[in-house]
């Protein structure tokens, strides 16, 4: 199978983690671009494909990619046989895309007002109605597991792993039995800590 040909601009402490922990879980090659968030300016590369400057930022055979469900779902499909997407027609594809839909919409939002400490406003305007309901919809989520959908493990899990580790750590969600638990078996995954391990590098320079 030929893969096209990828380059993704990341930061091992960003969004973007999740990603290149989602290429190991493929074993899709990547070329990475390490972004330095302490720069004065960001590198005109990443300026070239992505003007908002965001990590993630995908390059595949030359064509962006931005948006962490875009790129989630875009990767997923380029490897079938992984079993990381579920395909069109299986009962679990829908879930699938609200798992990711849902992070994007209502979750990160809501999780950047709680750590901002703003209201809400009123659930009508809101794109997540209200921060409980949020976060209990995740708990339940995770009460059947082992995985964020059940038994399957999916890209989902590669962002849904990665951005309750950030949260918990960050003391923005509570770190409750289910979560601990989604994590721990997350964290023990060997392309996880492949990806961590090749991150750490990255770091070290």
């Amino acid at each position: 199978m030929r893969y096209p040909q990828l380059k993704l601009f990341h930061n091992p402490q960003s969004r973007s983690a999740g990603v290149r922990i989602l290429l190991e879980e493929l074993a899709i090659p990547a070329e990475f671009e390490l972004v330095d968030f302490k720069a004065p300016e960001k590198s005109a590369a990443l300026m070239a494909a992505n003007p908002l400057g965001k990590v993630p930022t995908l390059i595949a055979d030359g064509a962006v990619v931005t948006e962490q469900v875009a790129i989630y779902q875009f990767l997923a499909e380029l490897n079938p046989a992984a079993g990381l997407s579920p395909a069109v027609g299986d009962a679990l594809r829908g879930p699938y895309l609200r798992a990711l839909a849902f992070y994007g919409s209502s979750f990160e939002p809501a999780m950047i007002d709680k750590a901002l400490k703003r209201d809400s406003g009123q659930p009508g305007m809101s794109p997540y109605g209200n921060q409980a309901a949020v976060e209990q919809w995740v708990r339940s989520q995770l009460q059947a597991g082992p995985w964020f959908l059940g038994e399957q493990f999916t890209a989902v899990d590669c962002l849904w792993g990665t951005a309750l580790g950030w949260m918990t750590r960050f003391g923005l969600i509570e770190a409750t039995p289910e979560i601990a638990a989604y994590l721990e078996r997350f964290a023990a995954r060997p392309a996880v800590q492949r990806a961590r391990a090749l991150d750490q590098a990255l770091l070290a320079g």
